[in-house]
């Protein structure tokens, strides 16, 4: 069994399922792009491991695994920098 397959559980279920909810409008919303996406979900989930933001943005924004984690490092650097 790979790691990417192992379902990895939050922190705080609520905030999780807060952020895909969000993911799930903002992406019907047109001009929108995933980097924006993932940028608001982040402030939900910053508190969880990697590897739980990471599957949120899988599921919420449609991100591949590798795709997921790249944008993590991305929006994490990001703020982190502000």
């Amino acid at each position: 069994m790979s790691d990417q397959s192992k379902k990895v559980t939050p922190k705080n279920v609520t905030n999780d399922n807060k952020a895909i909810s969000l993911s799930n409008k903002l992406s019907k919303t047109p001009d929108i792009t995933k980097a924006e996406i993932t940028r608001q979900m982040y402030p939900l989930l910053k508190d969880d491991p990697r590897e739980v933001i990471a599957q949120s943005f899988i599921e919420g924004a449609g991100l591949p695994p590798k795709g997921a984690m790249t944008y993590f490092h991305n929006v994490r650097r990001a703020l982190n920098n502000k």
